[in-house]
């Protein structure tokens, strides 16, 4: 298949989905969501990755920008996005993101929603949210199951980046080298010996063992909606778009 802001490469069981542009807009989440249901049937692996020196940074804050000074309505909707992390948790194959480079705001979503996370030393990850008035509401489903309330407080909080040892030690990275590559072909040789149907039930397994992030859902979408509508917050991003600037000073 031909997408326009991603690519999928098929080796089965393994399907690497290639992120090509640095920010997530619908047509990038409706891609993304083609290729993961046409993993349901015999893929086992599904590997994330992005640019080299950009994973994923979160909204498209410039085309949210253009589609408003268009004179189009603000009907931003998180919810295909929250659908998008829930099968990457919970679909029947293993999720493994190979993060190179930055990693913010929805970024870490896709990370925190993948079952193995897979680093090189230029990995960092933030959450920038606040920043503009905002929060992260959907990723913090995922972050929180992931390593924890404190540490993804902290991390909302602060909006500054952590580096990959930082993000190792508090779980969110599961392992990192300098050849992340390497790393990377090494988990896929165990990964790949795994059958379809044992990850399967295990996935189906987890989902109820651990079903925070599907009872969180309608809050996280409601919440995000709710800030990505404020006027305020709007003017916050615009002022970033446009001059580059935040609305606080130091």
């Amino acid at each position: 298949m031909s997408y326009q802001t991603i690519q999928a490469r098929f080796q089965e069981p393994v399907c690497f989905l290639r992120f090509n542009r640095p920010t997530i807009n619908d047509l990038f989440i409706e891609e993304c969501h083609h290729v993961l249901a046409m993993c349901r049937e015999s893929t086992t692996v599904v590997v994330l990755e992005g640019l080299p020196e950009v994973f994923c940074l979160g909204a498209d804050f410039h085309g949210l920008h253009a589609k408003m000074t268009g004179g189009q309505q603000n009907e931003y909707n998180p919810e295909p996005l929250y659908d998008l992390w829930l099968k990457l948790a919970t679909g029947p194959y293993i999720t493994v993101s190979h993060v190179r480079g930055k990693a913010n705001a929805g970024g870490v979503g896709f990370v925190a929603a993948s079952d193995i996370v897979l680093a090189d030393q230029t990995a960092q990850f933030s959450l920038s949210e606040l920043l503009f008035g905002l929060f992260p509401a959907c990723v913090l489903p995922f972050l929180i199951r992931r390593m924890g309330f404190q540490k993804a407080n902290y991390m909302s909080l602060m909006t500054h980046p952590i580096s990959v040892q930082q993000a190792h030690s508090w779980g969110l990275v599961d392992a990192c080298d300098s050849q992340s590559d390497s790393l990377l072909r090494k988990h896929l040789l165990r990964l790949r010996r795994i059958s379809k149907m044992g990850i399967t039930r295990y996935k189906s397994y987890l989902s109820q063992l651990n079903d925070s992030i599907l009872k969180s859902k309608s809050l996280a979408v409601a919440s995000n909606r709710e800030v990505f509508s404020d006027p305020r917050n709007l003017e916050r991003i615009f002022l970033f778009v446009e001059k580059g600037e935040f609305s606080w000073k130091d």
